[in-house]
């Protein structure tokens, strides 16, 4: 096994992680926002976003405001983010919630 980035590749895949509040849907009101961490791999940003998106509509949130994106170039340290960022290689969708 080497010790090089997965990203030395040239085709190697973007793994992006999108930031923002989602929001579920309790006896027909929104819930309280749910802080959530996106991380997918995506050919752009525009399909990122739909893919983040559609991932929290299948879970059951019915409203999200998304406000940062950016671009994870290397495997990240902290062990919740290990796990999210295999599953966005292997083309998963991965949210993270952090609920109070």
């Amino acid at each position: 096994m080497s010790n090089e980035s997965i990203f030395d590749e040239g085709d190697a895949p973007v793994v992006y992680i999108i930031l923002g509040q989602a929001r579920e849907e309790a006896d027909g009101e929104p819930a309280p926002d749910v802080a959530v961490n996106i991380l997918l791999c995506a050919p752009d940003e525009d399909s990122a976003v739909r893919a983040a998106l559609e991932a929290l509509a299948g879970q059951g949130f019915v409203e999200a405001d998304l406000d940062r994106i950016g671009v994870l170039t290397e495997m990240p340290e902290d062990p919740t983010f290990e796990s999210a960022y295999s599953d966005a290689l292997d083309g998963e969708v991965a949210v993270i919630t952090y609920r109070d």
